[in-house]
C-alpha cells in the first residue's frame, strides 16, 4: 500500500517565486469526496491522472496514483462533482527539500497554500521564510472540500 505522509502551510509572502525550479498549471476535480475515500482526477499542462486517497490519521493517509491519457483526464473533469479547481503550482526546492506552492485561481483566488511530502513521521525539515500557519490536517482547507467553495 501507498502512504502519503504530507505537511501542509499557508504561504505568507511571494519569496518562493524566484526559487521555483518549475511552474505547472493544474485543473482539479472530484469524482468521490466520501468521508472514508477520495476519488481525484488532476489534468496538468501535459499529463493527466486518477488519484484514489483514503482518510487521514494525522499527516498520513493511503494514496494511490496513476497516470491517464490527458484526453481521458478532460473528460473525467466534466463528470466530477461541484467546482474544478484551478491552481498554479510551483516546485521549490529548500534545503533538499522538495516544496509544492499552489496559487489558487477562480473562486479561491488569494489562497496560497504550500506542501511538503515526507519519508516518515519523525523526518524533520526546516521551515522556508515564505511559510505561515501550518494547516496539516485542517479540514477545510483540504482540497477537496475547497472544491465545494
Amino acid at each position: 500500500m501507498a502512504t502519503e505522509i504530507e505537511h501542509k502551510y499557508l504561504v505568507k509572502d511571494d519569496s518562493f517565486v524566484p526559487q521555483a525550479s518549475a511552474v505547472i498549471h493544474i485543473r482539479q476535480g472530484y469524482l468521490s469526496r466520501d468521508k472514508e475515500r477520495t476519488v481525484r482526477v488532476r489534468v496538468t499542462d501535459d499529463k493527466a491522472f486518477v488519484t484514489i486517497k483514503g482518510s487521514s490519521k494525522g499527516a498520513m493517509r493511503p494514496e494511490f496514483e496513476y497516470e491517464i491519457p490527458r484526453s481521458d483526464g478532460e473528460q473525467l473533469l466534466v463528470m466530477c462533482l461541484d467546482h474544478i479547481i484551478d491552481k498554479t503550482r510551483h516546485i521549490v526546492i529548500d534545503h533538499g527539500n522538495k516544496w509544492e506552492v499552489d496559487i489558487y485561481h477562480g473562486r479561491l483566488q488569494g489562497l496560497v497554500t504550500a506542501e511538503l511530502e515526507i519519508p516518515d513521521e519523525q523526518y524533520t525539515y526546516p521551515l522556508p521564510d515564505f511559510l505561515g500557519v501550518n494547516i496539516t490536517g485542517e479540514p477545510r482547507l483540504s482540497n477537496a472540500a475547497l472544491s465545494l467553495v
